[in-house]
């Protein structure tokens, strides 16, 4: 059973990880998000796209979650090392999946209303 203490801990635990996600810039993630074939499974806008690679935007993970995920071997995701990815890169990567936004509602698109 989880505790106020706890959570709380968690919590800060989370906001700092939260506070250490490094600033990127958002054109050359792009670029780098198309040249390392990101876009191939998770689509141009990060969308995903059946088994070939899940949703990674809008709204992804934490960056500490995304730079281990490029990091680690799981699954037929690649492992990009700090050889062939620098963090830095993979700060411009998320400055990119960040920026994109949210798309609409179905039902606030008025040519599906009809």
């Amino acid at each position: 059973m989880r505790t106020l203490a706890g959570c709380a801990a968690l919590a800060l635990c989370l906001l700092a990880v939260a506070a250490e996600t490094p600033s990127g810039d958002v054109a050359n993630g792009k670029r780098l998000f198309m040249t390392y074939g990101c876009y191939e499974c998770h689509g141009t806008m990060g969308a995903g796209g059946g088994i070939a690679g899940p949703r990674i935007a809008p709204n992804p993970l934490p960056f500490f979650g995304v730079k281990t995920k490029l990091r680690t071997a799981s699954g037929r995701m690649p492992v990009y090392s700090e050889t062939v990815l620098k963090d830095a890169e993979i700060a411009d990567i998320y400055a990119y999946l960040q920026s994109i936004p949210t798309g609409k509602n179905a039902h606030d698109i008025e040519m599906l209303n009809r």
